[in-house]
């Protein structure tokens, strides 16, 4: 009888521990908000998650959802550049950015090999294969199937697996983007499963957070996604106020230091910035101070000056939040310090 009792036992415990863990990824009633399907949102955040993301060169290929396999050849504004590895990315970097009001070019020496968001890798032997591509990608964009590349999943993760039809629990540890994207679009319809949580996650803005829910973890990429887009028109504004700088002349119409604005200082001095990063400052002809300027962005846009050869322009020698800008005018407001602010008016 204590043999059969301790048989009994054990058989009990373990139907328990099936239906425990079974419960942490089945409910057929649908009380675990939890637990997903192959076509649940929380799938399908997860595949795109875990895509390729190939904007890291979109400054090389315009694709973002695919980038260049290394070795490869363009003309880049005319000029020819063989890139072996990542690190030759600065000299096309370098040639895009000398000036700030040119027409920019990337012209692709073909046969080259690109690598997909579903991470396998593809020859292309002509433009009208990578324009091919290229449309794929948009239509993607449009549609939401794009990679969502403004959240990272910090590995590993553990997936609870759930078999329908063969009343079967399991569970994998995943360890890296590809692998994840493998698993999700492979999850077939007798399957389900749930997201062993927490799990940390990288934010645009590369802030990490723990999201312990599915619903948690749809609110990162819903607030990353806005803060990409933001950063998204910081970079645009950012080309918007380059283009205003060098179609015009400017007078320093206020520099206020605490609470004192020394704009007469500057009133016989015009600025003149250059597409090619510099600065002159004229009084009448004669070129008082020189300098070089930066348009940076994150989430707002920076305009980094430093001038030399005149006292009065070197105290304006710092990293500027722009905080608004139109064709005549251009407000810039210290990082260091928000009291200290400028005014450029276009002449």
């Amino acid at each position: 009888m204590k043999k059969l009792r301790t048989i009994t036992g054990i058989a009990l415990m373990s139907i328990l521990g099936f239906t425990s863990c079974q419960s942490e990824v089945d409910d057929v009633q649908g009380q675990n908000p939890n637990t997903n399907a192959a076509n649940s949102t929380t799938a399908n955040n997860l595949k795109r998650t875990s895509m390729y993301d190939g904007s890291f060169d979109d400054f090389f290929d315009g694709a973002s959802c695919s980038s260049i396999v290394l070795p490869a050849t363009a003309t880049v504004n005319g000029v020819k550049v063989t890139l072996l590895s990542q690190l030759d990315y600065t000299q096309v970097i370098s040639i895009l950015g000398q000036y700030n009001n040119d027409q920019d070019s990337v012209t692709l020496q073909f046969p080259l090999k690109v690598k997909m968001s579903n991470y396998t890798e593809v020859t292309v032997n002509n433009q009208s294969e990578y324009n091919t591509i290229l449309n794929a990608c948009s239509s993607a964009e449009a549609s939401g199937q794009d990679a969502i590349s403004s959240v990272n999943i910090t590995f590993p993760i553990t997936i609870l697996t759930y078999n329908v039809s063969l009343e079967q629990t399991g569970s994998i540890v995943i360890t890296s983007e590809q692998q994840l994207y493998a698993y999700m679009s492979n999850v077939s319809s007798t399957e389900l499963f749930s997201v062993k949580y927490p799990m940390t996650v990288v934010l645009a803005d590369g802030t990490n957070t723990t999201v312990s829910s599915d619903a948690e973890f749809q609110a990162a990429i819903n607030a990353s996604i806005k803060t990409e887009a933001t950063m998204a028109e910081a970079a645009q504004n950012s080309k918007n106020l380059e283009t205003v700088l060098v179609n015009g002349m400017f007078k320093v119409q206020s520099f206020i230091t605490a609470g004192v604005d020394s704009a007469n200082n500057y009133k016989d001095y015009t600025v003149d910035f250059a597409n090619d990063k510099s600065i002159k400052v004229l009084n009448t002809i004669t070129t008082a101070a020189t300098g070089t300027y930066a348009v940076s962005s994150e989430l707002d846009v920076f305009l980094k000056l430093n001038f030399s050869g005149n006292a009065s322009f070197n105290l304006l020698n710092n990293t500027w939040k722009v905080t608004s800008f139109n064709a005549t005018s251009i407000s810039l407001q210290s990082t260091t310090n928000a009291a200290v602010t400028v005014v450029l008016k276009q002449i």
